[in-house]
């Protein structure tokens, strides 16, 4: 069943071609992700489809009678009532079926009525929608509903307005970064949420273990043009990839036809057949064809950040409170030479206080923090990045810094560095205002990073961040050699670039984990699968204890990440080997593809030694 056809919509905002001519079809039961950089529309297809907008050309058509609800990433809501009030303030039609069932209760004569309006509350599902609105208001974290929308923050209101437009349990649910201000919990409950309900779903989202789990099919926007996937996120990343492999080859020959149309063409004579017309055309077309590139980029950088002296940075009996709520209590670290931490917990836990206390923009209650004479600390927050009005995108990052040095006495200069985050010369002049809200996330990104900071901190980086900038920030990370601070509710994100954990329970209580999330989880799934035996019943900090204390507590960590580590390896490594087997690689191809191989096995040699060096001191 079709629920929304689009046909040959474009949008332009004065000079700005977005899209055009852009067609595609929503039916029941898909569950869809939009995938597509940051600045090329996302957002205003989503405006368009929600009614906010619409397109300067082409229709959007639904299905009469269907109930559509909208997600936006900034939702409208009555400041003056409290967080239940808001939940019946709204064209719900559940709402209207319980108001239509007590009228006629009013009226017990109307025999004919109550029955219509008892009917119509059983269809609905509707006797426990009190039941169903606190559960959900509950899973997010909004126990307070007595709670003016006023005093919320602006993740709360969000999370309002998530369970908003669930409790309509519409045929259509259109979301735009709906995981944004969840916290890893509230994710996963949402994932399972969207595997019961059987709802539509049309979604743009940066979180891609989230697509994985909850899309069907993944519609990307490239270069102007839409492609469509029947599958989920693994399916499309593998048929993409075979798609502008497809593409490279058929450009190739394409280069190859206008070399030798560009060459007729020369030599043709002023006067014109009919025929010579009509070839002239097709070169024209061909030309266009032949002068397209893309605009991906790998980052492989060899940086050359300030040396790091042997402390690092120490936190000695740290203690942090607001009022009755106790963030940490006399937490001790000592942190390491490329050390990757992860840090992960629900909302207000005091993850982004943690990283104040380091950066030292906040002050702990008691304790102290030292920092080592050579540490640069290079701060990514939430609160985004501050320009002054009429500013080139250039311009910004200029005030920053004018290159990073890399090894061999080479360097990237600003620009050089924006465009490997995938802003071209022509974005570069733009005016910041211009850009939408994830550009200027990954323009301020740029700005952190220019400063060639040896300790980086990144506090919420993925949010507003597309898919694409994601895998050139991973690609970025792991090629940095200082140390790494991840806050992140990207799960996805967070598997590639840490290495360990620490995990806020609240209340003070800080856990440090030797893997990465996805080890976690299975760790914690495993805890919860423990029969409830004296000697299964384990503190929450046994697990630290399980290792040979002939280990040392870093090398604990060490032997029990080194594993994941081999198994990420060697997946990078067959892939490697498998683009040997093109036969269209050129010499110089196949030469940077060997020192890639290369350096892979010598690091997989390097961490099998390290694994039987452990090993060996366990087995003593």
């Amino acid at each position: 069943m079709n629920y929304l056809t689009v046909e040959n919509i474009a949008k332009s905002y004065g000079e700005l071609n977005l899209f055009q001519n852009l067609s595609f079809s929503i039916h029941k039961d898909q569950k869809i992700a939009f995938v597509a950089k940051n600045g090329t529309g996302k957002t205003s297809i989503l405006n368009m489809l929600s009614g906010k907008d619409t397109p300067d050309t082409g229709s959007i058509i639904y299905r009469k009678d269907i109930q559509v609800a909208f997600l936006s990433q900034d939702p409208e809501l009555n400041n003056n009532l409290t967080v239940e009030a808001a939940i019946f303030d709204t064209k719900n039609p559940i709402l209207d079926v319980i108001k239509a069932y007590e009228k006629a209760l009013e009226t017990p004569e109307d025999a004919e009525s109550y029955q219509k309006a008892f009917e119509e509350m059983d269809s609905h599902q509707a006797w426990d929608f009190e039941t169903q609105y606190k559960q959900i208001l509950f899973q997010l974290k909004l126990e307070n509903l007595n709670q003016k929308v006023s005093t919320l923050s602006g993740g709360q209101k969000k999370r309002l307005a998530l369970a908003i437009v669930l409790l309509k349990k519409p045929d259509l649910l259109i979301l735009d970064e709906p995981t944004n201000h969840l916290d890893l919990e509230m994710i996963e409950w949402l994932e399972d949420f969207f595997a019961k309900e059987q709802m539509t779903l049309f979604m743009v989202t940066h979180d891609r273990y989230f697509l994985e789990r909850v899309c069907n099919e993944i519609i990307e926007l490239d270069q102007g043009q839409l492609y469509t996937y029947k599958g989920n996120y693994s399916y499309y990343l593998e048929k993409r990839d075979a798609r502008i492999e497809n593409e490279a080859v058929e450009l190739g020959k394409t280069k190859q036809l206008f070399k030798k149309e560009l060459d007729w063409m020369r030599k043709q004579p002023k006067a014109r057949t009919t025929k010579s017309k009509s070839r002239i055309d097709d070169f024209h077309d061909i030309k266009h064809k032949a002068q397209q590139r893309r605009n991906d980029h790998e980052i492989q950088l060899e940086l050359n950040m300030e040396r790091l002296g042997s402390k690092i940075i120490e936190l000695h009996k740290i203690s942090k409170s607001y009022k009755d709520k106790v963030i940490l209590d006399g937490f001790d670290y000592i942190f390491q030479k490329g050390e990757r931490l992860g840090i992960i917990g629900k909302n207000g836990t005091g993850k982004s206080t943690f990283l104040n206390l380091i950066t030292q923009t906040q002050q702990p209650d008691s304790g102290k923090v030292v920092l080592g004479d050579t540490i640069k600390i290079g701060y990514y927050t939430q609160a985004g990045i501050t320009v002054k009005p009429n500013q080139k995108v250039i311009d910004v990052i200029k005030e920053f810094g004018e290159y990073i040095p890399l090894k061999k006495g080479k360097q990237i200069s600003a620009q050089q560095l924006l465009e490997r985050f995938l802003f071209d010369r022509k974005k570069q002049y733009d005016f910041v205002e211009k850009l939408s809200g994830g550009e200027r996330k990954r323009l301020y990104l740029c700005t952190v990073l220019i400063q060639n900071p040896n300790f980086l901190i990144l506090d919420e980086p993925t949010n507003d961040l597309d898919i694409v900038t994601l895998n050139v920030l991973e690609s970025f990370l792991l090629d940095f050699p200082g140390c790494l601070i991840v806050v992140s509710h990207d799960r996805y994100f967070m598997d590639k670039v840490v290495d360990h954990l620490f995990v806020f329970r609240g209340e003070g209580v800080v856990e440090d984990f030797p893997g990465n999330y996805s080890d976690y989880r299975t760790y914690e799934d495993s805890r919860l699968q423990e029969p409830a035996s004296n000697d299964s019943k384990k503190d929450k900090k046994d697990w630290k204890k399980e290792s040979n204390n002939k280990l040392s507590y870093n090398e604990q960590k060490e032997y029990k990440n080194i594993e994941s580590k081999l198994s990420s390896l060697e997946y990078d490594k067959n892939a490697l080997e498998a683009k040997f087997h093109d036969d269209s690689l050129s010499p110089e191809q196949i030469q940077e593809l060997s020192q890639k191989l290369q350096t892979i096995l010598d690091e997989i040699e390097d961490k099998e030694l390290r694994w039987f060096e452990l090993s060996s001191k366990l087995e003593e």
